[in-house]
């Protein structure tokens, strides 16, 4: 009975390793750096039960079982640490650089609220808008639409009403 493996020996390497190529290939990318820590765990989880497992009975599995699931507990806590590592790196990245860069759009946000503000109190304090000092004067246009000549037809009104005016 000695040829039973035991239930992580296949998997728990295979986490390992891919949890170490991930950490490895994939450093540059921040976003990544959990899978491997994600793996990791899960590995050294399965590992350990194993381990548990042949201790408790060691002659229903074989030692090379009980050796291929030690070295996936080592390689599952190195990719561990490495990926640990990784994303305290990028955690501590993001947050002094999170910091600054909010610090600039908190800056720009106060900039363009101060401008908006003195640009509407002087649009309000403007004598331009005074009703008192409205006056409207008629300009005489030359504008041609549809063939018609504009300018015409004002002087023809234009005189209707002086002529309406003057009667009254």
């Amino acid at each position: 009975m000695k040829n039973n493996k035991l239930s992580a020996d296949p998997s728990a390497l295979v986490l390992g390793i891919i949890a170490i190529t991930i950490s490895l290939a994939g450093c540059c990318c921040g976003i990544f750096a959990i899978v491997p820590v994600i793996l990791s765990i899960i590995g050294l989880v399965i590992a350990n039960k194993s381990l548990h497992e042949y201790n408790a009975n060691p002659e229903a599995y074989s030692p090379s079982s009980r050796s291929n699931v030690s070295t996936a507990k080592v390689l599952n806590i190195i990719s561990l640490v490495i990926s640990s590592l990784i994303t305290l790196g990028y955690i501590a990245y993001f947050m002094i650089y999170g910091v600054f860069i909010s610090e600039i759009f908190k800056q720009a946000y106060e900039e363009s609220q101060n401008t908006t503000e003195d640009y509407n109190y002087e649009w309000e304090n403007d004598s331009i808008y005074d009703n008192e000092d409205d006056y409207y004067q008629i300009e005489e246009d030359t504008i041609r639409v549809d063939s018609i000549n504009i300018e015409e037809f004002i002087e023809k009104e234009l005189i209707e009403t002086e002529i309406d005016s003057l009667n009254n």
